[in-house]
């Protein structure tokens, strides 16, 4: 549970004060190696699923998009972006990191 607060606290800093690069974007690449998401992910070109700036971009703007990716990780899914299925990460991945991964990788451009 302090992890993930450390890592909620780490990205608002690094989203509040612009950087592109920075600890917060270490922590959360960190986070999705260590759930494999970067086996089907990239953060900047189509793979398997779709890209994360693809993610963002498309969801930007919408209020409910928090909710939708944190749904979408934690039970998976398929038909959003193709035909290959998500698998679920909960409950293997905490909510709070889920929820924390959600925000950074809406929080990309």
């Amino acid at each position: 549970m302090r992890t993930a607060r450390c890592l909620t606290i780490l990205f608002v800093i690094a989203w509040a004060t612009g950087c592109g690069h920075s600890v917060a974007a270490d922590e959360m690449r960190e986070l999705a190696r260590k759930n494999a998401c970067f086996n089907c992910h990239s953060i900047a070109t189509d793979d398997i699923g779709p890209a994360w700036k693809n993610v963002a971009a498309r969801y930007r703007g919408n209020a409910n998009a928090e909710a939708f990716l944190v749904n979408k990780i934690s039970k998976g899914g398929k038909g959003v972006w193709g035909y290959l299925p998500m698998p679920a990460f909960a409950p293997q991945m905490k909510e709070a990191d889920i929820r924390t991964l959600a925000k950074y990788i809406l929080s990309l451009k």
